[in-house]
């Protein structure tokens, strides 16, 4: 049988995530980008992560903040999942991670410290130093975490690069399995590290090959959520096909669109550039392919099935309200 796309899309749009990402409109409205050009730009929210150039390379500056909620019912995964989220903002930048910091409360010092032992883990598998934070432990606090990050890049991928004629492809690793019922996809247990890192690594290499314009980490927004977040910054557009989105066998489409995969990216880049793009990530264990086109429409339109329906469109409903260039 096969899915009714409008129903699917509907569905997708009333999500707390989704919902969570349009309230960043209320303090976008306070981010004032006139004045600001040329590399300047690319410190302003809207990418994974802050970019400010460093002579010929850019620092590259991330935090995340945890649901309370998570903290308190696992710990471990909690910091384990602070750590790699920021990493993954940081590849999607073009970027290479160094160095994190948290900050964390908590009232209870046997979940305070499976926190920050999941914090260690996760910088022990990435290849990061844990230099510091700021520690709150108290039996009225509540339990809350932020990690940040910063790494470096010498070639920026950007949603500022995104542009109409780019091939849109997505990349993710389908060797891994679910959380439980939750919406996260784990690629990341018993992975050796150097494996984890090489997976990594692929992204910052292709950008200094020149074969990627941009990226972004497939969040908890789903599929789609973070397609738009990608695309809002230029006012661009795109048209994708769900039936070539990769994904695991047997997984319902409708889960896998919500999913935060450990391991999962958008790109964007030249057509012309896919093959040679796909082999490097084959050659890693992990599956890319084109799942649609960048165009000036400033809409998302999806395709499935032979059916077409389009699932937002950005000039008349912003998405994060981070919008930095004219109208195509």
């Amino acid at each position: 049988m096969n899915t009714d796309l409008q129903s699917l899309l509907a569905s997708l749009r009333d999500t707390d995530a989704m919902r969570a990402k349009q309230a960043i409109q209320h303090p976008a409205r306070t981010i004032v980008a006139d004045d600001i050009g040329g590399d300047g730009l690319y410190a302003l929210p809207g990418d994974d992560t802050a970019a400010i150039r460093c002579g010929d390379q850019y620092q590259l500056l991330a935090i995340e903040g945890m649901l309370p909620q998570f903290v308190a019912n696992t710990p471990w995964f909690a910091g384990w999942s602070a750590v790699m989220a920021n990493v993954s903002d940081i590849t999607a930048m073009g970027g290479r991670a160094s160095a994190v910091v948290n900050a964390y409360w908590h009232h209870d010092d046997a979940a305070a410290d499976s926190l920050l032992a999941g914090i260690r883990d996760a910088c022990l598998a990435y290849g990061l130093q844990l230099v510091g934070g700021h520690t709150s432990q108290s039996p009225d606090n509540p339990a809350a975490l932020a990690v940040a990050i910063t790494g470096w890049a010498r070639c920026l991928l950007s949603t500022l690069h995104v542009e109409p004629g780019q091939c849109l492809a997505m990349v993710v690793d389908l060797d891994g399995r679910w959380h439980g019922d939750a919406p996260y996809w784990k690629a990341f247990e018993q992975v050796p590290h150097d494996r984890l890192r090489a997976k990594l690594d692929i992204i910052p290499r292709l950008a200094e090959a020149g074969l990627l314009r941009a990226a972004k980490d497939i969040s908890n927004a789903g599929l789609l959520g973070t397609l738009l977040m990608l695309l809002e910054p230029t006012g661009c557009g795109a048209d994708i096909d769900l039936e070539r989105v990769p994904r695991p066998a047997n997984a319902p489409l409708e889960r896998w669109l919500r999913t935060f995969p450990s391991y999962g990216f958008l790109l964007t880049l030249a057509t012309r550039d896919l093959a040679t793009v796909e082999t490097a990530f084959a050659f890693e264990g992990l599956h890319c392919a084109a799942i649609g086109q960048i165009d000036d429409s400033a809409r998302l339109k999806v395709n499935l099935d032979q059916q077409h329906h389009e699932f937002w469109n950005l000039r008349e409903h912003p998405f994060t309200g981070f919008r930095y260039s004219k109208e195509h």
